[in-house]
């Protein structure tokens, strides 16, 4: 078994530690989720044949869809697709008047990624393999390079915002002959969406138009066809914390959002995108809320309603544009618990912080202090095993077993004190209404 590099290793540590999904390794963790994966796998498959995927994961906090949703990211950079991702905000929404629609815009293409660039910031990489694929064609055919790109990018000038997009391609190969490194600059801050007025673009490069709050969607468009001529294979664009949008206090602000995720959703299954997919990360309540939910909006609830015949016969219908992120059991978060070890070790066996009994005893604690909850939404456990395995890394003289027997007695402990202080409550309101019938 091969071993992890230190740097994934650390990495993957240090977000389980504070509860988030780690960006690298996360084929040394997976567990279960194997339907629902095989489903997004061809979601994946038809992105790259030209076609389009619109999901929305449901799940509660704590329930792994942050988790899920970097695990496809992984899959779209292993298939040669380009991914762009953000999480949504208050001040990061689809649609906006105030400017927050363009901050997503721009967190998502300064987190695009490619398989060579997984971390983001693949903008560059991505326009100058671009330019680097036209060098070709024009060498091979005589042609003057601008002009090659040019025509390359002439489907793009149909499209909303297409011709000055092209533009901004070719003038990024001009500044790149002369070796203007501040028109270059000027480009990529033009392609990610930071110029906030149509002046500045003017100045600067001598285009019209800029990435507004009312144009996002155009050109994620854009990005999709562009990394295809670039030689990718698709568009995945990822959308966690969707549950602000279902937090918005003002009605014409949610419908307006809601109204974009309609669009999305019909240009993705009625087929008007290409090479483009979307997914969202969103609660139980952000769909199915009657009075602010998705569900609110009578068009969306139409198209995102259940599949009556699937529930009839107690099935799941992975073909929907909702993916219910099912439970883990307690044979998948044993298994996870042991791929946390196998992590900590270096896939080591003889580095092993803790034998077999101690993930069963561990587990044992956490049904018998959680609950049920303990596996349907595992943030918490798998945080509290990270903790556990790190004292025992950095103190090797301490026992398990006396550190699992601990967290017990402290709870029993914490949950005696709350009855006493209870009874000492109560007896207080006694002695108070004695006293008052006293009188």
């Amino acid at each position: 078994m091969a071993t992890i590099r230190p740097r994934e290793r650390t990495a993957i540590i240090q977000s389980l530690r504070a509860g988030v999904t780690p960006r690298v390794g996360l084929e040394y963790i997976q567990v279960g989720r194997v339907n629902e994966i095989k489903a997004l796998v061809e979601d994946l498959d038809n992105i790259a044949a030209h076609g389009s995927a619109f999901r929305i994961v449901v799940g509660d906090f704590g329930a792994g869809k942050s988790f899920f949703l970097q695990l496809v990211r992984y899959l779209a950079l292993e298939k040669g697709m380009v991914v762009m991702n953000a999480d949504m905000s208050p001040d990061r929404r689809l649609f906006a008047t105030d400017g927050q629609a363009r901050n997503l815009y721009k967190e998502l293409t300064r987190n695009i990624a490619t398989r060579a660039h997984p971390e983001g910031n693949a903008m560059v990489p991505l326009v100058e393999k671009f330019i680097t694929e036209q060098l070709k064609v024009a060498d091979e055919s005589g042609s003057d390079v601008e002009k090659v790109i040019k025509e390359k990018l002439t489907s793009l000038s149909e499209m909303v915002g297409g011709y000055d997009f092209a533009q901004a391609i070719a003038i990024y190969w001009n500044a790149h002959n002369a070796g203007d490194e501040e028109k270059k600059s000027n480009v990529i801050r033009y392609l990610r969406g930071e110029y906030s007025s149509k002046a500045d673009a003017k100045r600067d490069l001598g285009l019209r138009a800029i990435v507004s709050d009312n144009n996002v969607y155009d050109h994620i468009k854009l990005l999709a066809k562009f990394v295809t001529q670039a030689g990718y294979k698709g568009l995945l664009v990822n959308l966690d914390e969707a549950v602000n949008l279902y937090k918005l206090h003002s009605l014409r602000s949610r419908s307006a959002n809601y109204e974009q995720i309609l669009r999305i959703l019909n240009d993705c299954l009625q087929g008007s995108a290409e090479n483009l997919g979307f997914m969202f990360g969103g609660t139980p309540e952000f769909l199915m809320d009657q009075r602010k939910g998705l569900y609110s909006y009578e068009a969306l609830h139409s198209r995102l309603a259940e599949n009556t015949f699937a529930q009839i016969a107690n099935v799941v219908d992975y073909h929907s544009p909702i993916l219910m992120l099912k439970n883990l059991s307690p044979e998948e978060l044993y298994v996870l618990l042991c791929n946390i070890r196998d992590v900590f070790a270096n896939q080591k066996k003889e580095q092993y912080l803790v034998p077999d009994e101690a993930l069963v005893a561990f587990l044992e604690h956490c049904s018998k202090n959680i609950g049920d909850a303990y596996f349907r939404t595992p943030r918490n456990t798998i945080k509290s095993f990270v903790d556990l395995l790190s004292v025992l890394e950095q103190n090797p003289e301490l026992n398990w077993k006396t550190l699992i027997g601990n967290i017990s007695i402290q709870k029993e402990q914490a949950q005696d004190e709350d009855i006493v202080s209870l009874n000492t409550d109560e007896k207080s309101n006694d002695d108070d209404e004695l006293a008052t019938f006293s009188l």
